[in-house]
């Protein structure tokens, strides 16, 4: 359990981490000091190194949350209503990030490759707005993730 435990949050962290990083440090600077034949490659190469850790996150996630529903937890009749809330924005995350990687992501490797930068300004402009959803989606599951058992619990003492 310890294990399972470790590996997910490292995976929750590094995905929530590393979208609030791009998001509100990275995107702000490279959008003010860089033109689109500059800027829009520098995008292209970040995502194209911090993809590969998001689809680490998008594997352990699940494994990790559904051994720990199965085995711990011995089911999800056993898992609190928080862990069923978790499901539900982890698994609209990953469609979300699936989306971002084999649509607008394609499409802007394909412009920067092309130059053309046009349409690769609206390929970013739409990778944007999906990880900020799903930034605010990753914030969501953490707070779910962490107060979710106690919000449950002092529900439960109000009604005794």
């Amino acid at each position: 359990m310890p294990f399972a435990i470790a590996l997910h949050i490292l995976a929750a962290v590094i995905w929530v981490g590393g979208m609030f990083f791009a998001y509100m440090a990275l995107r702000p600077v490279a959008a003010s000091l860089l033109e689109p034949p500059l800027r829009l490659p520098l995008w292209s190469q970040t995502f194209a190194r911090f993809f590969p850790w998001v689809w680490a996150a998008v594997l352990l996630l699940p494994l990790t949350g559904y051994w720990m529903i199965l085995v711990p937890f011995e089911g999800f009749a056993n898992a609190g209503g928080h862990i069923h809330l978790m499901q539900i924005t982890g698994w609209t995350m990953i469609a979300i990030f699936l989306h971002i990687y084999f649509a607008p992501y394609r499409r802007l490797r394909q412009a920067v490759a092309a130059q053309n930068w046009p349409e690769g300004a609206k390929q970013l402009a739409l990778i944007r707005r999906l990880v900020g959803t799903n930034l605010i989606l990753g914030i969501v599951t953490v707070v779910i993730a962490t107060g979710g058992a106690y919000l449950a619990g002092y529900l439960a003492s109000l009604n005794d």
